[in-house]
């Protein structure tokens, strides 16, 4: 069976292309247990808690990440860099995750033969 990387590297807004992820994350638990969530770059951002999307005509999503426990994604890992790069701390987003330097969050990703990014 495929192990499957979702990879989130776009700010949440602007784009659907978070949104669209997320769908085809909550999706693809259904058919597969060897799923992976990676944050890296503006990524970040998509579990940034307290955001307020409506100024910008948006839809706030973020909470529905907290959805990932439920549909049994466990493995859900945040780049440490990206976090530090943008002045954020895991205290302010919206769900637990394990945050990794670039090069191990590299060597969890390798373990993964089918890689999707959002």
């Amino acid at each position: 069976m495929n192990k499957v990387a979702f990879i989130f590297r776009t700010p949440p807004h602007g784009s659907a292309s978070g949104r669209e992820g997320l769908d085809a994350v909550l999706a693809t638990s259904a058919l597969s247990e060897d799923i992976g969530v990676f944050f890296i770059d503006d990524g970040v951002y998509q579990l940034l808690s307290g955001q307020d999307p409506a100024r910008v005509l948006g839809r706030d999503y973020a909470p529905t990440f907290g959805l990932l426990a439920l549909y049994d994604v466990e493995n859900v890992y945040l780049c440490a860099e990206a976090l530090a790069e943008r002045g954020l701390s895991v205290e302010r987003l919206t769900i637990e995750a394990t945050v990794l330097p670039w090069h191990e969050l590299q060597q969890r990703l390798a373990d993964y033969n089918v890689r999707l990014s959002f």
